[in-house]
């Protein structure tokens, strides 16, 4: 029998009308439903909002996902309510009414419905585990197995804001240099494509000799009339490309390494990836998670393979009974300060508050940096514009300051 969407009101304990959408096959199974999620039922009428022109539309590639900061909202009132003695059942119930982001609240309404079959929270989100990192599902099967799940799901909430937080930081780094060179791109190709030719006819019409700067000027305006589509065309197929293959391995052992040899963005990259590290790593151990499982999990989330590759060498020393810090002395990716901590912690049998330290002072780093590169690029990005513009326009009027000779 097929599913329909029933809209549905019915009054808690407390006497609270609370409203809401289920899918079910009869009116009789979601009344089922209601009762078991401690509501009285009032009405239950079948919904429209999924049929005809009511139908939610989406377009593809444009419809919002379910962001980090999403997921930590989520985390931590899904925490809250359990810490207040609410059923799991019910907070999630409560959550996908109340949560804003379409998809999420999806979602939600799935891992629900698993989570009343009897399936564990942490089971039901690994059926999604492409939305829901594998860090927040493992931290979660922690919680469920030590009896502290509201524990974990605020660990979770503060892991997230705090990568949030870092991702933040990163785009005001990088935000300003992409644009003034999207500027500068845009400008160039509009003077070539559009100016330059009206400049072209002008000079054709004084004859005489061009100065090479504005003859290069102007072959390049011959080469963009049709190098520019192509480039476009190309352009698209390479942001296609790259968005299906960027996080597969072949790639990444090529791409990762070159981002931490980049002579201006190199070392806040590197910053970047050991705060993740620690801070997951940190995570991971405070929830439980066996130690093994744990450095598999933060390799996956760092963000970068040159780490994902050191962390899989420090699990095969873990397994012959070695320290984590020996190997990742061996890998230049992390500092020697970082190296040095994480053997104190380990010899002092505090490495999980060991990792948090090392955590927030990148932070810190990852923050002064940023704010040291903004300053300096600034004022570069507009020197490179002026130059790129302004050097166009003056091989423009290189003809015209001789133009009494060329009439001649």
């Amino acid at each position: 029998m097929a599913t329909l969407a029933y809209a549905y009101k019915g009054r808690d304990s407390s006497g609270k009308i609370v409203k809401g959408e289920l899918e079910g096959a009869s009116e009789i199974v979601i009344a089922s439903r209601l009762r078991s999620m401690g509501l009285s039922p009032i009405s239950i009428t079948e919904s429209s909002s999924g049929t005809g022109l009511s139908r939610e539309i989406t377009i593809p590639g444009f419809s919002k996902g379910v962001g980090l900061k999403d997921l930590a909202i989520m985390s931590r009132q899904l925490a809250t309510m359990i810490a207040s003695g609410l059923s799991l059942l019910r907070a999630l119930t409560i959550l996908s009414e109340q949560t804003p982001n379409k998809a999420l609240q999806k979602l939600l309404v799935i891992v629900m419905r698993d989570v009343e079959s009897g399936v564990a929270l942490s089971d039901a989100l690994y059926k999604h585990r492409v939305e829901f990192p594998p860090i927040m599902i493992n931290l979660v099967r922690a919680g469920e197995t030590g009896g502290f799940l509201d524990e974990a799901l605020e660990t979770i909430a503060a892991n997230f804001e705090s990568e949030v937080k870092l991702r933040s930081t990163i785009k005001s780094a990088l935000t300003y240099p992409v644009v003034v060179l999207v500027m500068a791109v845009v400008a160039v190709v509009v003077m070539l494509i559009f100016i330059v030719p009206i400049f072209q006819k002008l000079f054709a019409g004084l004859g005489g000799q061009l100065p090479l700067p504005t003859q290069f000027l102007v072959w390049m305006s011959s080469v963009m009339t049709w190098a520019a589509p192509l480039l476009i065309v190309l352009g698209i197929a390479f942001s296609i490309w790259w968005r299906a293959n960027r996080n597969t391995e072949r790639v990444r052992k090529i791409v990762d390494p070159v981002k931490l040899r980049l002579p201006v963005f190199g070392k806040l990259f590197q910053k970047i990836a050991v705060a993740r590290f620690t801070r997951n790593f940190s995570s991971m151990m405070g929830a439980g998670v066996p130690i093994l499982q744990a450095l598999s999990i933060v390799g996956e989330t760092s963000g970068n393979w040159v780490v994902e590759s050191a962390l899989r060498d420090v699990a095969d020393s873990v397994r012959q009974g070695k320290t984590v810090a020996e190997p990742l002395s061996k890998a230049p990716v992390f500092p020697a300060m970082v190296t040095q901590m994480i053997t104190v912690g380990e010899d002092a049998g505090a490495l999980e508050q060991m990792l948090g330290k090392i955590a927030d002072f990148y932070d810190e780093e990852v923050q002064s940096t940023t704010e040291q590169l903004t300053a300096m690029i600034e004022p570069l990005m507009i020197a490179f514009l002026g130059i790129v513009v302004g050097g166009m326009i003056v091989c423009l009027y290189l003809p015209i300051f001789n133009i009494f000779t060329l009439i001649k």
